[in-house]
């Protein structure tokens, strides 16, 4: 049903670590911890390449370490729509929403009553939106400070600005010599060195790249060639040959320049080739991208390898290590000079559409081994590429004519949108594509039964089943016999979650019967069989609903899914609980929750709480079951309606709930759930793994062993859960 989400707290938007020397500026660490002392809004302005973002981040850190704030930094450098800044925000806080709010009201929810530090890092060409979110989130979250880098104010009443200055020429000093070190070179502090320095004006940026050529040239060679190439810049920026040209760039920018454009002719030809060809990339990249998007007409695959080291060793590029393996970036000011070199050479549209070509396969690459052992590895690699995958679809959803791969890319990237915890963001892109007129209707299709299966997740009903019933009977008459099954699996699973059980059955047994005509098996296919298990099982026949679930388990350990797989052991617990076998119950869900939560699938995480939090009664320990109740519905509202707001769902916890107050009374009862509201994502789940439970309080052992009241048959055990649903609940069909 739903897939991987982010933990609790707030990692991606942490600071990023420090890959190389922090140089001086204590001065300037120290004035702007002072700054977000005493005002909510601290804005560190400056030129390009300055260290804005590097002091920025040091800054956070040192801040959220020292008040107990959580410090989230957005890049924002990558962003292009102005309303995906909000999903930046959110995406970069680590926080989890699957209904169908806005992102703001998730912001404004998930941070009321915290203190935050948030971090907006190269907000320059969405001044106007991130100006608007700031000052909003300010006003209602009064715990909040933002601390923005960029090469503008925002403009907001209050807002403190910080102007950062180039460094001082010991630290220019300073700097220059410590990346000359990295790179095995000593180089000495003397005239040379220092002339360079203050020539480059102090600008961290400018530093870096000279640093980058002193394997090649000498400190009084750089000094030499630098001198060459501004004269050349003055002599171009000014009108008459004698005075500056009205608004023409600032000294201090112009002196960026020189050192780009200078680092730029000192590049070879291939260089400066592939410089211009990475520039299409939106923030990182891999050397499998970079070989089959910036190879050929002058630059063959079989040499990317080379040149783009050579890049490295010029600081033109850098590289860091990821969970998805090594990926390469340009700073953003670099990448600008190269986009204007691709812009000059016409080359910038052949670019981007190899550009939308390569992530197009890579999505369908990911699509397909999804299902396989390779799950986890899938999801980092999205995560990764997710920058590049919102290039890729903007520009096809902009283009004449791409529209039908927009749609295709959309839809292929179901796996991201609901197995990695991205609905809000997947239904805005589904939504714009199913917009779009497009020759090719097989792309349109699966957009709407994607979307239709997003917006059940979302627990928007009415849209959800608007969207499968169009794909359904476009797909009847364009004789897609894929669509049709996946429109009506996902009918069925919307029947599910409205209580129509009977109808669920219908609908996912049908399905089933399509994909087995159609050849098709992957994890999708193997959740509606666990959907048909959840339907027998509600019905009360339990043995049909273990052998489906069984069925399911053992294709998972054939083909390595653990997706499927730990949704099916949530079925196959909640049989050996109703079987009153509570051991056997707890050791299916301590596999499913750690496997859950490894994969970060907030959906499974929450379901298997509220059933263990039963098992946990059933074993007589009230108390905890409380607990592991309350740690579930702190999860509920980023989830949707809690537990689908279905009868059969919520029978286990209304069972639980009974019989720990029964046992504890209401007051301690209420006091336990609230300890367990207290807990995050990761204490809940490590608490209800047996990590952290408390040992020994008597507190938590309200009550002895108690097993499922004997009912006799299974199915009348059922039918007292799973209370039917009244009539009138419209459902898909």
């Amino acid at each position: 049903m739903r897939g991987p989400q982010r933990p609790d707290p707030f990692p991606d938007g942490d600071p990023p670590l420090e890959l190389t020397t922090f140089v001086g500026r204590t001065a300037e660490l120290a004035g702007l911890a002072a700054a977000l002392g005493e005002a909510r809004l601290v804005t560190v302005t400056g030129a390009g390449g300055v260290g804005k973002s590097r002091l920025a981040a040091r800054a956070a850190a040192g801040w959220g370490a020292a008040s107990g704030a959580v410090a989230g930094r957005v890049e924002l450098a990558a962003v292009r729509d102005p309303q995906f800044v909000e999903y930046a925000v959110v995406e970069a806080l680590g926080l989890t929403d699957h209904t169908a709010r806005l992102p703001r009201q998730t912001l404004l929810e998930h941070l009321a009553g915290r203190p935050v530090l948030l971090v907006l890092d190269g907000y320059e060409h969405l001044a106007a939106a991130c100006a608007e979110l700031t000052a909003e989130l300010l006003r209602k979250l009064p715990r909040l400070r933002v601390l923005a880098a960029g090469r503008r104010p925002l403009g907001l009443a209050g807002e403190r600005l910080f102007p950062l200055a180039p460094l001082g020429a010991d630290e220019a000093v300073q700097l220059f010599t410590d990346r000359a070190r990295e790179q095995g070179l000593t180089v000495s502090d003397g005239p040379e060195v220092r002339e360079l320095c203050r020539r480059l004006e102090g600008i961290p940026l400018a530093l870096e790249l000279a640093a980058g050529r002193v394997r090649a040239l000498s400190p009084a060679q750089l000094v030499q060639r630098l001198d060459d190439r501004f004269r050349l810049l003055v002599a171009d920026a000014r009108g008459d040959g004698a005075h500056p040209v009205p608004g023409g760039p600032p000294a201090r920018h112009q002196t960026l320049r020189t050192a780009i454009g200078w680092s730029h002719e000192l590049c070879t030809p291939a260089e400066r080739l592939l410089w211009a060809r990475l520039s299409v990339f939106a923030q990182t990249f891999d050397l499998d991208a970079a070989e089959y998007v910036c190879s050929g007409d002058g630059l063959p695959a079989e040499d990317v390898l080379d040149v783009l080291s050579a890049l490295l060793v010029q600081s033109v590029v850098t590289r860091e290590d990821t969970p998805a393996g090594p990926r390469y970036r340009m700073l953003d000011t670099v990448r600008a000079y190269g986009a204007d070199w691709l812009e000059a050479a016409g080359d910038a549209g052949r670019l981007r559409r190899l550009h939308r070509d390569w992530y197009l396969g890579l999505a369908t690459w990911c699509e397909l081994d999804w299902f396989s052992p390779r799950q986890h590895e899938i999801a980092e690699r999205v995560e990764a590429e997710l920058p590049n995958l919102r290039a890729a679809l903007e520009f096809c959803l902009t283009e004449p004519d791409e529209a039908h791969l927009g749609q295709c890319l959309a839809g292929s990237l179901w796996f991201c949108w609901v197995g990695c915890g991205r609905l809000a963001e997947g239904r805005r892109w589904l939504e714009r594509g199913v917009e779009l007129e497009s020759e090719y209707e097989q792309s349109r299709l699966k957009a709407l039964w994607v979307l239709g299966y997003v917006a059940i997740l979302q627990g928007d009903t009415v849209p959800a089943l608007a969207a499968l019933r169009e794909c359904r009977e476009q797909a009847e008459r364009a004789a897609d016999a894929t669509a049709v099954a996946y429109a009506e699996h996902r009918a069925g699973c919307l029947a599910l979650v409205s209580d129509d059980m009977a109808r669920a059955e219908t609908l996912l047994r049908s399905a089933l019967e399509r994909y087995q005509e159609i050849g098709e098996l992957n994890s999708n296919v193997l959740m509606a069989q666990v959907e048909l298990a959840m339907t027998r099982a509600f019905q009360g026949d339990l043995p049909d609903a273990v052998r489906l679930c069984e069925d399911v388990r053992q294709v998972c350990e054939d083909h390595g899914e653990r997706w499927a797989r730990s949704y099916a052991l949530y079925v196959l617990a909640y049989a050996a609980w109703l079987d009153g076998e509570p051991a056997r119950a707890r050791v299916l869900l301590a596999d499913c929750l750690g496997h859950a939560h490894a994969f970060r699938d907030l959906l499974a995480e929450v379901l298997t709480l509220e059933l263990l939090a039963l098992v946990t009664v059933t074993e007589g320990d009230a108390a905890e079951a409380a607990v592991l109740q309350g740690a579930a519905a702190r999860l509920w509202p980023s989830v949707g309606l809690p537990l689908f707001g279905s009868a059969y769902f919520d029978a286990p916890h209304e069972r639980c709930a009974a019989l720990a107050r029964q046992a504890l009374g209401d007051a301690r009862y209420e006091e336990c759930v609230r300890e367990g509201a207290r807990l995050d994502r990761a204490a809940a789940v490590a608490r209800a793994l047996g990590h952290e439970r408390p040992a020994g309080d008597a507190r938590n052992r309200a009550v002895g062993p108690h097993r499922p009241e004997p009912f006799g048959r299974r199915e009348t055990q059922t039918r007292r859960l799973a209370r039917p649903a009244g009539p009138g609940r419209e459902t898909a069909g």
